[in-house]
């Protein structure tokens, strides 16, 4: 990918669709667990169309420049990692954590109504776009000290 092509999979507000677990999280106290589960379902859609996007970018490249079948196989396994951890597993945990978190400390301030059902879900929706930069910065860092020393 050139210096100024952007990447339409983190770049661009596409890379909001990978969140939309934590969206998923964020309702859990008020929603079904169907609709939880179908916010997983559209964030790893997006994660498998992000790597299936960059093999296929990286096996069109001629194999010199680090394209074809081990090009692919490692931007396959590079790419599904970084959303995986990135998008998925990291902000879930991150966020159910903080909705929890939220309601007992609502919970413990005797609050009734409706400030106690949506006030977990308000402060996690609210926390959504201030964690998407540093998990992503943090995925890129270990990932550059572990997986991708091993697959160079």
């Amino acid at each position: 990918m050139s210096v100024t092509e952007k990447d339409l999979y983190r770049d661009t507000p596409v890379r909001y669709l990978g969140y939309a677990n934590e969206v998923g999280e964020a309702f859990r106290p008020i929603i079904k667990k169907i609709f939880v589960h179908a916010s997983y379902a559209v964030s790893i859609g997006y994660v498998l169309a992000d790597t299936a996007d960059k093999s296929r970018k990286q096996y069109a490249k001629p194999e010199i420049l680090g394209g074809g079948p081990r090009g692919a196989a490692i931007a396959t396994g590079d790419t599904l990692l970084w959303q995986m951890f990135a998008s998925v597993i990291i902000p879930g945990f991150t966020i159910n954590r903080i909705c929890w978190i939220s309601k007992k400390a609502l919970s413990a301030g005797k609050l009734k109504g409706p400030l106690r059902k949506w006030g977990p879900t308000a402060i996690g929706l609210f926390a959504i776009p201030f964690i998407i930069h540093p998990i992503d910065h943090g995925v890129d860092y270990e990932m550059d000290e572990t997986y991708r020393k091993f697959v160079k």
